[in-house]
């Protein structure tokens, strides 16, 4: 903390130094001032960039920082639609740039004045203070998050020592209560109990509610039981309706599911970020089937006759 006290306090006394008579505009009307040109490749549209930042207004009212939330700020480079999306001055930084921009709140809240916060009076501006930490083409940004994907899977695994089957799509699963009763097939309805949470074992959703309570969810007005499910009608994730089929009724089960078999890059929600591999405890409690028309035989060639040939004797 003491940390980024103190860098906030040296980029402040920079901007105290440097920001007099030095700003320039944008051509939607943001200020800026670039306080450390680095001679490194200009960031290029298309790029994900992912940075440090402070917003503030204009009396050094801290509205919300990155390095106190410890969330970085990530964003892929695309023309600018407003004054206030910055796309006009990432293009201008390169990697280890700083800069002050300042956005005037006017152009924010034209035509929304009733919406204007006291802190942000007429003719005031909101700050932002920009530190570029890396930019990348969107193929590397992929490969990356891929691999910390896989990296924190293969954690959780060890760390909680499963002894998981991986299917061909990537879904792992272990059968922790084996159960001789029939499968699921697609088609049929299942009730299913189960807890979900991230690789951060946080609880983001539970059927049962002693493990919501638990994990201390505010849920007002559910009812706890298990959820209903048609197999094979795309109402459930990629990786619950290929992990369900391979249940029994009666039998649990973990699943440990990539974010491609999951939310993907949209992610869901406050609590379950883009790229997520997500673990859930299951319990199929039971198969309503529906019924299942047996698959034609396979249709087989007809034997043709096997036909001697006759041999007659010769008379003459």
């Amino acid at each position: 903390m003491m940390k980024y006290i103190l860098f906030v306090f040296a980029l402040i006394f920079a901007i105290g130094a440097n920001a007099q008579g030095v700003m320039q505009h944008t051509p939607k009307g943001a200020l800026y001032q670039i306080y450390t040109q680095n001679t490194g490749e200009k960031i290029k549209d298309g790029d994900i960039i992912t940075f440090q930042y402070i917003q503030k207004t204009d009396k050094d009212s801290v509205l919300y920082s990155t390095y106190a939330s410890g969330h970085v700020g990530q964003a892929r480079i695309q023309p600018s639609q407003n004054v206030a999306d910055l796309m006009e001055i990432f293009p201008l930084l390169a990697v280890k740039d700083s800069v002050l921009v300042k956005v005037p709140t006017d152009s924010l809240f034209k035509g929304h004045d009733d919406k204007r916060p006291s802190f942000f009076p007429k003719g005031s501006n909101l700050n932002f203070i920009i530190k570029i930490l890396k930019a990348q083409s969107m193929d590397a940004f992929m490969a990356e998050v891929k691999q910390a994907e896989i990296t924190g899977a293969n954690k959780y695994i060890a760390d909680h020592k499963l002894n998981l089957q991986t299917t061909a799509s990537g879904l792992k699963y272990v059968i922790t209560q084996p159960s001789t009763k029939r499968k699921a097939l697609k088609g049929d309805t299942l009730l299913v109990n189960y807890a979900g949470r991230g690789l951060d074992d946080k609880v983001f959703d539970s059927s049962i509610e002693v493990i919501a309570k638990g994990a201390g969810l505010q849920q007002p007005g559910r009812t706890y039981e298990p959820l209903r499910v048609v197999l094979g009608t795309d109402g459930i994730i990629a990786g619950w309706d290929e992990g369900l089929l391979l249940l029994n009724e009666g039998s649990k089960a973990i699943f440990v599911i990539p974010s491609n078999l999951a939310y993907g890059a949209q992610g869901q929600g406050a609590d379950i970020k883009p790229f997520s591999t997500l673990v859930f405890d299951i319990e199929l409690v039971k198969i309503k089937p529906v019924k299942h028309t047996a698959a034609p035989a396979a249709k087989t060639a007809a034997k043709k006759p096997v036909y001697k040939k006759k041999v007659t004797a010769n008379k003459n």
